[in-house]
Formats: structure tokens, C-alpha cells, sequence
């Protein structure tokens, strides 16, 4: 009688046991380990980075790398001086802990979309902050109608200091600052990441001084305003910026381009990536000039390394261009 009470006091305990099995472990867990099992996505979230156009946007990912998220509202190889916001560019900085623009008077769309977007906490870093603004350096010949051509009018001063590897480097300095100021627990990051990239801008410029000091003066005629911060870096000459429709022009508007080109004794003409216009390629048959390709970077590959595939490119065709 004894042994079947103790058994059936036994199968009672097995029971009760297997009734509840957590109740030893949750007993054990601390509360430290209990309150981050509970919010584990608060340690995932990464500061959300907007950035206008391409190399707003290389210099800024090359910066953030895997500390924040970095998004680009002007697709690549889209036209950003008459760049019309989207409602997908609205949400983006209503979204959005940093925006990073260029400055200097180029994403016009910005302005209304920022108050569209109405986002207060929205951190604005201006990545030409601190650069001196050049205008003009050289003459614009327009062969058509200023109703006709694409004229970018820049009030505050040619905004391309990108192409410049020593402005590129106020730029992301300004930008490291920008992510620090918002996200100061990824500044360690923040700072290697923007040394690293400095270096190697660094390298860049010596590579351009190295290469073009055997080419002073070296005199070109573009058809975008562009390129003025990389002249005046490098001892060349931007002569003229000749603005060309890619629609049908009279013999009196070749004329007068011929007659432009000429009039300055131009080692070359160049025109940018993607650019298909039969009267340039005419143009430099005519002259006996080769016409030929520098890149802007407003289109192009989102690796950060494509600054320097581009701009060594770049280098390549002003050495061969200046001989």
C-alpha cells in the first residue's frame, strides 16, 4: 500500500513538471535579458541619410559606410538644374534624420520640398559650406535664343566644386561633421571613414598636379559650365562654354561656333558621357578636333570608389587632349 502512494505521488510531480517547462527558465532569466528580448529592434535602427545627386551622394556613403542608411533622391543621369521633386523625394525627407545637399544655389527643388515634407527634426548639412564660390571664368557663347538653350543661371556662383579633389575634401569634412553632429555615437566611424576617403583624394590631387603641370595652359572649349574649380586647380584654360541645342541649328548658328572655337585656338572639345548630338561630332570634323568626353559625375555607378574610376578617367583624356 505504501509504494503505490509513493508511486502515484511520483506521477504527480512528473506531471505537474511537464505541464509547465519554462517555468525553470524564466525563473533564471534576468531582467536585464528579459528587457532585451522584449525591444530588440532598438538596437538595429541606423540614423535614415538623404542625399540630393550622385556625388553628394558617393562622398556621403563613403562617410556613413555601414553606420547609417544612406538613400539619393535625383536618379543618376537625371538632369539636376531643372530636377522636379517627386512625391516618393517628399516622404524620403519626412522620413529622414539628415538631408545632404551640394549647395550653392544647385538643388532648386529642394526648398518646397523640405516645407512639403515638414519634418522638424530634420538635420540640413550644406556640403559646400565654407567654399568661396567662383563665377564665370570664362566667356558663354550661345548659339541660339535663351528661350532655346539650357542655360543654367547660377546667382550664387558655378556650384560643380566637386570636381575639384581639393574642394571634394571640404565637402566631406563638412559632411563627416554633419553625420557626428547627428549621430554622435558613430563619430568613431564617421571620422575613419571620412579619413580614409580624404587620403585618397589626397593621392588624386597629386596624381592631377603631377600629370597637367607638363600642360600649362592648356586651352578647351566644354559645352557645360562645369568645369571651371578643375581649370583653375590645374593651370587650364576653359576658354568658352558654347551652348548647343540638340535640335536643328541654322548655318549661321554653326557659323558662329566655328567661329568661336577658332577664335581661341582650342586644343579640344569636350563634350560629357551619354551625349549623342550628330553637330558636335560635325563640329569637330570641321575643326580637325577631336571631340571628346569629360564626366561630370552627376551620372555614373553609386560605389563611392567611381569618384576616382571617373575622375582618373578624366585625367587620362585632358593628358591626351593637351599633348
Amino acid at each position: 500500500m505504501l509504494s503505490l502512494i509513493a508511486l502515484l505521488t511520483l506521477l504527480v510531480s512528473v506531471g505537474c513538471n511537464q505541464s509547465n517547462p519554462n517555468q525553470e527558465t524564466n525563473v533564471e532569466k534576468s531582467p536585464q535579458v528579459q528587457e532585451a528580448a522584449s525591444t530588440p529592434s532598438t538596437q538595429l535602427v541606423k540614423t535614415k541619410v538623404v542625399t540630393t545627386f550622385l556625388p553628394i551622394y558617393l562622398f556621403t556613403k563613403a562617410v556613413a559606410g555601414d553606420a547609417a542608411d544612406v538613400e539619393i533622391l535625383v536618379p543618376p543621369g537625371t538632369e539636376v538644374h531643372e530636377y522636379q521633386a517627386t512625391p516618393s523625394n517628399v516622404k524620403a525627407i519626412a522620413t529622414a534624420n539628415v538631408l545632404v545637399k551640394n549647395g550653392l544655389g544647385l538643388e532648386e527643388f529642394l526648398e518646397n520640398t523640405i516645407k512639403n515634407a515638414q519634418n522638424s527634426q530634420l538635420v540640413e548639412v550644406d556640403s559646400s559650406k565654407g567654399i568661396k564660390p567662383l563665377n564665370e571664368i570664362s566667356p558663354v557663347v550661345s548659339t541660339v535664343k535663351k528661350e532655346k538653350s539650357h542655360n543654367h543661371d547660377h546667382t550664387t556662383g558655378n556650384p560643380h566644386v566637386w570636381l575639384d579633389p581639393v574642394l571634394a575634401k571640404q565637402q566631406v569634412m563638412n559632411i563627416r561633421d554633419g553625420l557626428i553632429a547627428a549621430d554622435p555615437k558613430n563619430q568613431a566611424t564617421y571620422t575613419a571613414n571620412a579619413g580614409a576617403y580624404i587620403q585618397e583624394l589626397e593621392k588624386l590631387n597629386s596624381e592631377f598636379q603631377q600629370a597637367l603641370q607638363k600642360k600649362p595652359n592648356c586651352t578647351f572649349v566644354t559645352f557645360h559650365d562645369a568645369y571651371p574649380y578643375l581649370a583653375q586647380r590645374y593651370n587650364l584654360k576653359q576658354v568658352a562654354v558654347v551652348q548647343i541645342p540638340e535640335d536643328q541649328l541654322s548655318p549661321t548658328d554653326v557659323q558662329r561656333v566655328v567661329n568661336t572655337v577658332k577664335k581661341y585656338k582650342v586644343k579640344a572639345l569636350f563634350s560629357e558621357p551619354g551625349v549623342d548630338n550628330k553637330l558636335l561630332n560635325s563640329l569637330s570634323q570641321d575643326l580637325k578636333l577631336d571631340l571628346q568626353t569629360l564626366n561630370s559625375l552627376e551620372t555614373g555607378d553609386k560605389d563611392p570608389q567611381y569618384y576616382f574610376q571617373a575622375m582618373r578617367l578624366n585625367l587620362q583624356t585632358l593628358e591626351s587632349a593637351c599633348k
